[in-house]
């Protein structure tokens, strides 16, 4: 992957924090790649100073610990980086990434907008599970919750706005779509994206390591299956 040298700005964030925004602030594997390699200079250089590290689709948020450091101190570290060339980027992106696999229950029952979304697209029922699982997503970034993926992008053919009004609860393991971005919800919570299906793989659980079966950089495939399966798997409407 060929990685263009961005512009970096970096910004205070707080009393204990900076943000680190790559130029142009835009959603593409490059940008993504760019991420992931600023990041792997920034832990090791900064150490037991980094109390969390948190990338996004074009920025990362640095935050250390304010009783030992301050911005000022903290920022000749800092301009190491700001220094440093994106040229390993690509290669890098490529070793640390994994592919993971998420099975998904495809229907009306289980996606509440499947067949509107179809309707809105012209595209039938099957050929709207098609598109959707047919192509690999990249890991952009996580949030808004814990375990909450975007993963992007998206084909052109299912691009929907957000509904005008959310829904006061989405069921965990809904697997939903919104703009050129899909995403399974970890937990039940509002939501304003269009449901497509149900994933029986918990996207966020603290008791085990790593958290999360995804992180930043990985890529993800979702893989339609029964609704025998999908119990068998462990999930449950």
């Amino acid at each position: 992957m060929a990685i263009t040298q961005p512009q970096l700005r970096l910004e205070l964030a707080g009393e204990n924090a900076f943000i680190l925004y790559l130029e142009p602030q835009q959603i593409s594997p490059a940008t993504a790649a760019a991420v992931q390699y600023y990041c792997s200079l920034l832990t090791p250089l900064l150490g037991q100073h980094l109390t969390e590290l948190l990338p996004s689709y074009a920025s990362i948020l640095v935050q250390f610990n304010p009783l030992t450091h301050s911005h000022l101190s903290l920022l000749p570290l800092l301009n190491q980086v700001l220094q440093a060339k994106a040229a390993g980027a690509g290669q890098l992106a490529q070793q640390s990434s994994k592919i993971v696999e998420l099975p998904v229950w495809y229907s009306a029952q289980s996606g509440a907008d499947l067949l509107s979304v179809a309707k809105a697209k012209n595209l039938t029922p099957d050929e709207v599970i098609q598109l959707h699982s047919s192509q690999s997503y990249q890991v952009y970034a996580i949030g808004f919750a814990p375990g909450f993926a975007y993963l992007g992008e998206l084909p052109a053919e299912l691009a929907m706005p957000r509904l005008s009004s959310p829904r006061p609860k989405v069921p965990a393991g809904a697997v939903a779509i919104a703009d050129r971005q899909t995403a399974v919800y970890p937990a039940a919570s509002p939501g304003g994206w269009h449901l497509l299906g149900l994933c029986p793989i918990r996207m966020f659980n603290p008791q085990q390591q790593p958290a999360m079966p995804v992180a930043v950089g990985d890529q993800v495939r979702f893989i339609p299956v029964s609704e025998r399966e999908f119990q068998l798997l462990g999930g449950a409407l």
